[in-house]
């Protein structure tokens, strides 16, 4: 990855060495002309316009040719942060520039040595994000980087003599400190917004649609000073708007399209003149993306104006949310005045920005360049081990984030740890990524004080004692090994191991040979030595959930401690005596894990792999009538143990979704989460697809008639098992 950056970095540097030999084509003639007795220009003239041109020249065509045998000879173990280093030290100036081919006017040749700067800088991000700390390269590369981003802020308020106009009270620069993408509800519909915050002022700017080849424009809706600004209190007296959030079905159905369009758009890119098709796809991915990024963020981040109106943006992740509010105070600890702009001095402020390339594209994926790195797809396995470097006891618990189409979302959750300085978890986790590039961990105090507590559920009150993040680096994470981390936070440190299980690898069952236990062997056989009609552990993991786990939030969704399913698992396995102690003692999370889990080992999945070829022709009938006939006859169809148990299971997803206002678990939310466990490709179907497919394709293509065909028996009238076998006589054409 690193040699990629590097790369497509010289390629780059090679088309902007060629630039200013252009430049110093004209500036001969006119140095020379200008000692005759007809000058075009002066010599001062000539030495302004050309500025340093000469020695620009020379100074990167040495770093290319000092970085060329580099690539020819790649060496992982090779540092190339001194020749950056020795760069951004000579080189007054360089910036991110789209460089290409085509004819460029002497102005824009003029503007490129400034227009390097950002590119190199970005570049620096690339290197760093992709070379290990312990590398000898690093500190070169986080110096070079220093060097590049100095010489960046003291230009930002040089380049454009207009900006000069806006400043704080005191004359000093105003900076852009941080951007980004947000939602605001506004009159209680989502808009999206680009927010800037600078050294004195946060502002909140739409972005307006342009042309293809304009630059960029905004429009400014609201600023808000920082020596007025204030954070809402929970306890404030203007009610809440209400915060629509959509049922997790309708965010899944768009993900799995996102996917279908993805591969869909790798194809096409194989096949000859595909193009326009390709920038069709790519056109239909960025609305579903750009969908996914207004309708996703829950978690409300409230602005207030202490002279004015309140403001309320929505954010898919408590650590963005941190990161804003803790921006924000650190600003507000400067002796800031108030101020007031005009609307023009406003649109300065924002196109400088865009011009200078300082700001954030909208974070979805078909803006991004195709060589950029896909993320992962598949399982990441998570142990939560221990923290230390707490000052006091406390109630600790952390929660993981990882990155979805844009935007984070919050995953798992470790149980509370009581009252310690040194938290021991070592909870294991199930991850499910979808492209994700970066794994986030935030460590909680827990708060007690019901009064803090607000009747917005989406609201986290508990206090963050840190939070940090890793990159997800595929050839470190792929391997089939457990890889320890530490991330440092705030002084504290959080321990960590993580280990990747591709979609293609977790779509295959592994057919087992033993009798013994009920994990792995098949239904029928453990229905037949138990002498009973459904699996003892379906019983009783249904019995418990529905006990004291139907109103929990999430149940089935949120996923339970690896740690505590292993122990259930080896319990039922072994039959222990005491298992319906240890099920009343456990969480209901894990006992709700357990049951998915026995699903998912099944040696072929509860609806058979006989029938799924079937099951996904009678899912795609469109005619009611056939399709209840043919969906009914498929029931018919499976064996008893298999029938009895999808039924009582059935029922009590229905009865789940009965206390959908509590647990937010819909019929199809719980269809989502059990479709692709009772009902899954055999290995002979996939192996039949895969000549002119991947199997993360069958999973895409597939996973959405795998919940239609649940959904479908979730939202039928009850099924009753005898009234079924009474109808046999009347549909006994085998399948």
């Amino acid at each position: 990855m690193k040699k990629l950056v590097l790369s497509g970095f010289l390629a780059s540097e090679e088309i902007y060495i060629n630039q200013l030999e252009a430049l110093l084509l004209p500036m001969r003639p006119l140095k020379a002309a200008a000692t005759s007795s007809q000058p075009v220009l002066t010599i001062q003239q000539v030495e302004t316009i050309f500025y340093k041109i000469q020695d620009i020249f020379v100074i990167h065509k040495e770093f290319y040719d000092a970085l060329y045998p580099h690539i020819q000879q790649w060496d992982e173990k090779v540092t190339v942060g001194h020749l950056f280093q020795k760069l951004n030290l000579k080189v007054k100036g360089p910036k991110d520039s789209k460089d290409c081919t085509t004819t460029n006017t002497m102005e824009a040749l003029l503007y490129k040595p400034i227009d390097r700067v950002t590119r190199s800088t970005l570049v620096l991000h690339d290197l760093l994000k992709h070379t290990p700390k312990d590398h000898p390269d690093f500190p070169l590369l986080q110096d070079a980087l220093r060097i590049s981003q100095n010489f960046l802020s003291s230009i930002n308020e040089e380049i454009d003599p207009r900006r000069t106009a806006v400043t704080t009270p005191k004359g000093e620069a105003r900076q852009l400190v941080k951007d980004g993408f947000l939602v605001e509800l506004s009159d209680c519909s989502r808009k999206l917004r680009h927010v800037f915050l600078f050294t004195d002022l946060l502002l909140c700017a739409k972005m307006k649609k342009t042309s293809v080849g304009r630059q960029q424009q905004y429009e400014c809706k609201w600023y808000i000073p920082l020596a007025d600004l204030a954070f809402q209190t929970l306890d404030d007296s203007e009610p809440s708007p209400h915060v629509q959030v959509l049922p997790e079905h309708e965010i899944e159905e768009i993900k799995i399209k996102i996917s279908v369009l993805k591969s869909e758009i790798q194809k096409e890119k194989k096949a000859p003149k595909g193009q326009s098709r390709v920038d069709r796809l790519r056109k239909k991915m960025n609305e579903q993306e750009s969908w996914l990024l207004l309708h996703s963020p829950t978690i409300p981040f409230r602005i207030h104006n202490k002279h004015g109106k309140s403001f309320l943006f929505l954010i898919s992740s408590d650590y963005e949310r941190a990161e804003w509010r803790e921006s924000i105070q650190r600003l507000q600890k400067n002796d800031i005045q108030s101020c007031v702009l005009s609307s023009v001095e406003l649109q300065v402020l924002t196109s400088s920005c865009f011009k200078l390339r300082t700001v954030h594209n909208i974070p979805v994926t078909s803006y991004k360049d195709d060589e950029e790195t896909p993320g992962l797809n598949g399982f990441l396995h998570v142990i939560v081990r221990s923290a230390q470097g707490f000052k006091e006891s406390a109630n600790l618990y952390c929660t993981l984030e990882v990155d979805s189409y844009g935007y984070f979302v919050s995953k798992a959750k470790t149980r509370v740890f009581r009252d310690t300085t040194e938290p021991t978890w070592n909870e294991e986790f199930e991850i499910e990524l979808e492209g994700s590039q970066c794994l986030r961990i935030l460590c909680y105090e827990t708060c007690y004080d019901k009064s803090k507590i607000s009747k917005d559920d989406n609201e986290i009150v508990d206090k963050i004692m840190g939070k940090g993040q890793v990159q997800l680096d595929p050839t470190t994470v792929q391997s089939k090994n457990w890889h320890m981390d530490v991330i440092e936070m705030n002084g504290i440190k959080v321990e960590f191991s993580m280990k990747f299980t591709s979609r293609d690898l977790s779509l295959k069952r592994t057919p087992s040979k033993k009798q013994s236990g009920v994990f792995g062997v098949k239904i029928n056989v453990v229905t037949k030595r138990e002498r009973s009609k459904v699996p003892y552990i379906v019983r009783q993991c249904i019995e418990e959930v529905e006990k004291r786990g139907i109103d929990e939030v999430g149940i089935y969704r949120i996923s339970g401690v690896a740690t505590d399913i292993q122990t259930l698992k080896a319990a039922f396995d072994t039959n222990t005596k005491d298992i319906l102690v240890m099920l009343s003692d456990m969480d209901i999370n894990a006992i709700a894990g357990t049951l998915k889990l026995y699903f998912r080992e099944l040696p072929e999945p509860l609806l058979t792999d006989r029938l799924y070829p079937a099951f996904m022709e009678g899912i795609a009938l469109s005619d009611p009538a056939a399709k209840e006939n043919c969906m009914m006859h498929l029931l018919r169809s499976l064996p008893d143990p298999n029938l009895i148990t999808f039924l009582i299971l059935l029922e009590h997803l229905k009865r789940v979704a009965e206390k959908e206002p509590i647990n937010k678990m819909s019929l199809h939310n719980l269809a989502t989460v059990f479709g692709p466990t009772l009902l899954r490709p055999s290995e002979s179907e996939i192996a039949k697809t895969l000549s002119i497919t991947t199997a993360s394709d069958i999973w895409s293509h597939d996973v959405m008639a795998q919940v239609q065909v649940l959904l479908y028996y979730l939202q039928h009238p009850p099924i009753s098992f005898a009234e079924l076998k009474r109808n046999t006589l009347y549909f006994s054409t085998d399948v």
